[in-house]
């Protein structure tokens, strides 16, 4: 696979991560389809183990999710600019911190915005927590696996 066509299959993977944060665009399904398209082109057998890998993580991440709390974006009092800022940050920290980055990254990006909004760190943390409880988890669970499978594809791509 040429370098062009990896540099497109990330952007794709990207666009999927972005997904996750915007409402009414279908992240995972973006990101599961850059994985097939880098392993139907690639056909190795790294290739489609990695396929395979994000397939079960995927699933898994929909399973999880049913179990969750419904998002409601509006009714959890958080702006869909915040909610972009703190997807943003929350993919930011999952490359500057390895996999573990994700989490305090989405949660400071929201109360970093969160502060500057109502001003203050008592507000500004009350509402965070807020829209965790809300929303935050059933989104973090998305962007995390999400992301274990961008970083599995990068992995492979380095390896091979």
């Amino acid at each position: 696979m040429g370098t062009w066509q990896l540099l497109l299959v990330g952007l794709v993977m990207l666009l999927g991560l972005l997904g996750v944060v915007t409402p009414g665009v279908p992240g995972p399904p973006i990101v599961w389809a850059g994985v097939l398209w880098w392993a139907m082109t690639d056909q190795s057998a790294l290739a489609w183990g990695v396929l395979a890998g994000a397939t079960g993580v995927l699933l898994l991440e929909q399973a999880v999710s049913w179990l969750l709390p419904p998002r409601r974006l509006r009714g959890a009092g958080i702006t869909r600019r915040a909610f972009l800022v703190a997807g943003v940050a929350g993919i930011a920290g999952f490359f500057v911190l390895p996999v573990l980055g994700a989490l305090p990254g989405f949660v400071g990006g929201l109360y970093g915005v969160e502060r500057q909004r109502l001003g203050g760190h008592g507000a500004a943390w009350a509402s965070t927590r807020n829209v965790m409880r809300a929303l935050g988890t059933s989104v973090l669970v998305e962007l995390f696996a999400c992301l274990l499978v961008v970083g599995g594809w990068i992995g492979a791509v380095a390896w091979g």
